[in-house]
């Protein structure tokens, strides 16, 4: 196995924000990892959100930013009492700044096994298109 193979196949830990003015509340605040790619149509992110539920999950669109808000409980019972923990719980948050070609009215968010998929329409006038050649 090459050194590149051996990395992909690596666990990825969850990275902690560093910045102490996201922290308003006790406990760990992470950032999501994110994909971001590009159509002729939109623009999606995808955010690795492991054990958020679309309950704990708030987006808010406000002055052409939007912000990812997630929240993962605990996963032991009442009753139990930590061995060894290895699985963070915490708050989740990232922001993202939106460009003029978004359609921000159609914006969508689905929330799938963890991830995050957030679909951002461009507005028809950065779509690409053809223009017709008349004869002259």
């Amino acid at each position: 196995m090459t050194d590149s193979e051996t990395k992909a196949l690596q666990a990825k830990e969850k990275y902690e924000a560093s910045a102490p003015a996201e922290h308003t509340k006790p406990g760990p605040m992470f950032t999501p990892e994110v994909d971001i790619f590009e159509t002729d149509q939109e623009i999606t992110i995808l955010a690795d959100m492991p054990g958020v539920k679309a309950k704990d999950l708030n987006i808010d669109l406000r002055d052409n930013v939007i912000t990812l808000n997630g929240e993962v409980e605990p996963p032991e019972g009442p009753n139990e009492v930590d061995l060894i923990r290895e699985y963070e719980s915490g708050k989740y948050l990232r922001q993202f700044s939106l460009s003029q070609v978004i359609d921000q009215t159609k914006i969508n968010a689905e929330l799938k096994d963890g991830v995050l998929r957030l679909r951002l329409p461009k507005i028809e006038a950065a779509m690409p298109r053809k223009i017709a050649v008349k004869p002259a």
